[in-house]
C-alpha cells in the first residue's frame, strides 16, 4: 500500500508542468534573468488576488518580514511582539532587523497570538506587533489593529500560511502596515525553491521594500541606504504565476478535505479537532489536531505509511537561537502544552476520500 504524504507536490506539478516549461523557455530566450517582466506580471497578479495595491517579490519569507520591519523604521533598541507559537523565521526576521523579539503566548483554542498577552507585554521599547496567520487562518486582526493604533505601534502580518485566507471578508496585508509571505514549496502557493513577497497598500512601504531588496537602490549604482540582495527570481515567478491560476480551486479542495476530516474524526476520544476563529475563512495550509502521547501516535502513523508531522515541536523561547532572551520552560504554558500534543495530518489538493479514511482509521487505532 502506497504511503500517504503530508503534501503531494508532484501531483500538483503535473497540473502545471506544460505551462511552466513554456515559461522557462520564455525566460531563457529573453536573456532577462534578474527581475524583469515575469516578476512584474506575478507581482501584479498576486496583488490582485490579495486585494492590495502592491506586491514586492523577494527571495524568501524571512526576508519579506525583515524588509517590512526595516521599511517601517524598526531597528536597534526596539522590541517587536511575536507569538511564541510560530516557525522560528518570524522571530529571526525581527532579530535580523536589529530589534528584539518580545514573545507572547497563544490562545488555547486556535493556537493564534493571544491579544490579552500582547496587551500585557507592551512596554516603553515596544515598536511593533507581528501577527502570525497560522495553519491557514488569520489572527484576531481587528483587536490587534485597535490595540496597535491606540498604542502607536506598527502592525505587521506574517501571512506565510494564509494565501487566499480571509477574515470578515478582508485579506492578509489589509489590516496591518504590510504583510510578509513565503512561497516555500509546501505552502498553498509554493515555488520550486525559496521565494517570498511583501504585500502592502502603502506607497512608501512599496518603494522602500523595492529599494531594500535591491542593495538599497532605486537607481543603478546609487545606494542611499544599506539594503541587500533579495530579489524574486524570474524562473520562480513563472512557477508562481502558473500555480496562481489554480490557487482558488486548490484552496477549495483543501477546505473540502478539512470538512471530511472533521466528519471522520468527530467524537473520537482523545482527538481534539482544529477550531476556526469566528469570522475566519481558512485555507487549511495545515490540518492540526491534538492528541495524547503525540510522539507515540506519530510513530504509529508513520509505521503505517502515513507521513504526518508536527508544527511545531519546540516553541521559539526554548530554541537555542533565543536563549539570550532568558526564558525557560513554563513561561508560555499554552504554547508548551500545544507543542507536546499537536499533530498535522496529510492534507493537500487532490487527497482522496479513501486516503483520508485510511488516515482516520489509523489515527483512531493509534489513540485508542
Amino acid at each position: 500500500m502506497a504511503d500517504i504524504p503530508l503534501v503531494d507536490l508532484l501531483a500538483q506539478h503535473r497540473q502545471v508542468a506544460d505551462e511552466i516549461a513554456r515559461g522557462f523557455a520564455r525566460v531563457l530566450e529573453s536573456g532577462s534573468f534578474i527581475l524583469g517582466p515575469e516578476v512584474e506580471a506575478f507581482e501584479a497578479a498576486f496583488a490582485r488576488l490579495s486585494e492590495v495595491r502592491h506586491c514586492v517579490g523577494v527571495a524568501n519569507g524571512t526576508d519579506a518580514l525583515e524588509i517590512v520591519l526595516r521599511a517601517a523604521g524598526i531597528g536597534q533598541g526596539d522590541e517587536v511582539i511575536v507569538p511564541v507559537n510560530s516557525f522560528i523565521a518570524t522571530a529571526l526576521a525581527v532579530a535580523r532587523a536589529g530589534a528584539v523579539p518580545a514573545l507572547v503566548d497563544c490562545d488555547r483554542d486556535h493556537h493564534l497570538i493571544d491579544v490579552a498577552e500582547v496587551r500585557k507585554k507592551i512596554g516603553r521599547r515596544t515598536r511593533a506587533i507581528v501577527a502570525v496567520h497560522l495553519y491557514g487562518q488569520m489572527a484576531p486582526m481587528e483587536e490587534l489593529a485597535e490595540l496597535a493604533s491606540g498604542c502607536g505601534l506598527v502592525l505587521v502580518e506574517d501571512a506565510a500560511q494564509a494565501h487566499g485566507a480571509r477574515r470578515h471578508g478582508r485579506t492578509p496585508g489589509t489590516f496591518g502596515l504590510a504583510a510578509g509571505t513565503s512561497f516555500y514549496p509546501a505552502k498553498n502557493l509554493g515555488a520550486y525553491g525559496d521565494a517570498g513577497a511583501v504585500l502592502t497598500d502603502r506607497d512608501t512601504i512599496d518603494r522602500r521594500a523595492r529599494a531594500l531588496r535591491n542593495y538599497g537602490s532605486e537607481a543603478k549604482y546609487v545606494h542611499p541606504e544599506t539594503g541587500f540582495n533579495s530579489r524574486l527570481d524570474p524562473l520562480q515567478a513563472v512557477v508562481l504565476s502558473a500555480k496562481l491560476v489554480h490557487l482558488p480551486l486548490w484552496n477549495a479542495q483543501r477546505r473540502a478535505a478539512a470538512r471530511r476530516y472533521d466528519a471522520l474524526l468527530a467524537g473520537v476520544p482523545g482527538v481534539v479537532l482544529p477550531a476556526t476563529l469566528p469570522g475566519n475563512e481558512p485555507v487549511w495550509h495545515l490540518y492540526v489536531v491534538r492528541v495524547p502521547r503525540r510522539d507515540d501516535v506519530l510513530a504509529k502513523l508513520r509505521a503505517a505509511g502515513i507521513q504526518a508531522a508536527v508544527h511545531y515541536p519546540t516553541p521559539i523561547h526554548l530554541q537555542g537561537a533565543f536563549r539570550s532572551l532568558g526564558h525557560r520552560r513554563g513561561d508560555f504554558p499554552v504554547a508548551e502544552a500545544a507543542a507536546d500534543e499537536v499533530l498535522s495530518l496529510p492534507l493537500y489538493p487532490g487527497i482522496t476520500p479513501a486516503e483520508q479514511e485510511r488516515v482516520a482509521e489509523v489515527l483512531r487505532a493509534a489513540v485508542a
